[in-house]
């Protein structure tokens, strides 16, 4: 039972894909949540990945809550549980030039190794490249404090991407994100571990009066920041 009652978007529907990668075909995983919206995201996302869905009223032990929704998902079977438990990279590279997986994990034709390794190759550069741009301590326009929200939510959401980005840049308010005391600094560690560059402008942590508060990453300047969203293999720019 995963119990995220509380728990902001997008927590969960993170934490029933993580169970559901655990799972086996046909077991079913339970999640306790405290609104409709997040009953709805669930739902979206089980049919997404071939998944059984149902969902009632929370009951047992601790349920306090009349208004609590319990979700059923039942992990698929047969292709679709491929898509909800993930491949490992031999299985992929295996399929993508026609061999079973057996013959990655154990082949003794060399030619045939060769062009695992090879794919091994394209498909880590393929998962290179990504750059994230945050010019402002606020996801979207609106309330504040809505938009400080969903970017601590957005950036929590990058460290479960199976690849991360290797670029995370701050400019303007968005430097607020990487200094002392800020919500998201778990996450930007997190982040960091995983190998991601982080990089904050240096003028915009001067302009806040911040420059001395920077607690992850490096400085940079807006000409680095540029060129690195221009040679990016893939941009996300919120600003």
């Amino acid at each position: 039972m995963i119990n995220v009652v509380g728990k902001p978007c997008p927590i969960p529907v993170i934490e029933a894909k993580k169970a559901l990668r655990q799972a086996a075909p046909g077991e079913q995983v339970r999640i306790i949540v405290d609104n409709d919206v997040a009953r709805q995201n669930l739902q979206k996302m089980a049919e997404g990945m071939g998944c059984g869905f149902s969902y009632g009223p929370a009951a047992g032990e601790g349920q306090d809550n009349q208004d609590n929704i319990e979700v059923v998902i039942t992990a698929p079977a047969g292709p679709a549980a491929k898509a909800a438990g993930g491949e490992t990279k031999d299985s992929a590279v295996a399929g993508a030039i026609g061999v079973g997986s057996s013959a990655g994990a154990d082949c003794s034709c060399e030619g045939t190794e060769a062009m695992l390794e090879a794919a091994r190759r394209l498909l880590d550069e393929e998962g290179k490249g990504l750059v994230v741009a945050i010019g402002s301590d606020c996801m979207g326009r609106g309330e504040d404090e809505l938009g400080r929200s969903l970017m601590k939510a957005f950036i929590y959401s990058l460290t479960e991407l199976d690849v991360p980005p290797e670029y995370l840049l701050f400019f303007n308010s968005g430097v607020k994100l990487a200094v002392e005391g800020a919500g998201t600094l778990a996450d930007l560690h997190t982040l960091a571990d995983k190998g991601v560059n982080i990089n904050s402008c240096g003028a915009c942590l001067n302009y806040y009066s911040l420059t001395d508060k920077l607690a992850i990453g490096n400085i940079t300047n807006m000409y680095a920041i540029t060129t690195t969203m221009a040679q990016g293999r893939r941009l996300i720019n919120l600003s």
